[in-house]
């Protein structure tokens, strides 16, 4: 059975959560893509302004994020 967020979020036991995203596939999420020889740093700038978007809309504060990915690694974003 599903429960609501606010019967799962306790801010007092636990007040930050770490929240973390991945592409997979070989899919760039920033950075160089030696497969394709695109440059997706771009992105980074869209992630940050939707991330900064969205805790305005959702009323959460993000006490820090880090949006990486370059030439030969891995993109994520943490939260």
């Amino acid at each position: 059975m599903t429960h609501a967020r606010r019967e799962l979020v306790s801010l007092e036991t636990t007040p930050y959560y770490h929240c973390v995203s991945r592409c997979v596939r070989r899919a760039f999420l920033c950075g160089e893509d030696h497969h394709t020889q695109q440059n997706y740093d771009h992105r980074k700038e869209w992630i940050e302004a939707r991330l900064i978007q969205l805790t305005e809309i959702f009323a959460v504060d993000a006490a820090a994020y880090a949006v990486t990915g370059k030439t030969g690694t891995p993109s994520h974003c943490a939260v």
